[in-house]
């Protein structure tokens, strides 16, 4: 890197903010599904709850998190957005937002997720970023 050149920050205030509200995300009992998320590289987790109407999409979203900001920042953003998607919304929204993480798409899935740009390049980061999708998924999968 040139000397005029200035690394983007990590953890942007933006970033910062979403991580404080994941403390709002709390479990749900009883969940049609559950299930855990990790991260290999960092070791952050993730654990889903969801229930489903009877056309297969979430009705209700929880969870716990035990991870870095980036972890906490994305469940937070998904949280956000899991009323009413269904199995394949979210395996699409997963496929959406790596391909923006490892810079093949210009734009993530959902406006709020370009908070990560300044960790595309950091690709032991995006294991984090992708554990609420992870742990979605699993807990889906669980249901059926």
């Amino acid at each position: 890197m040139a000397m005029s050149e200035v690394a983007e920050p990590l953890y942007t205030r933006d970033i910062l903010r979403l991580a404080a509200d994941s403390a709002d995300l709390v479990r749900i009992a009883p969940a049609d599904g559950s299930a855990e998320a990790r991260s290999p590289v960092c070791g952050s987790r993730m654990i889903a709850d969801v229930r489903l109407g009877k056309d297969g999409r979430i009705t209700a979203f929880g969870g716990a998190v035990n991870a870095c900001a980036m972890g906490q920042a994305s469940a937070t953003v998904f949280a956000r957005h899991a009323n009413q998607l269904a199995q394949g919304d979210v395996a699409n929204a997963r496929t959406a937002l790596l391909a923006y993480l490892a810079g093949d798409a210009a734009s993530p899935p959902w406006p709020e997720l370009t908070v990560f740009a300044p960790a595309r390049s950091r690709p032991a980061r995006h294991p984090a970023i992708l554990l609420p999708f992870d742990a979605t998924l699993a807990a889906m999968a669980e249901v059926r």
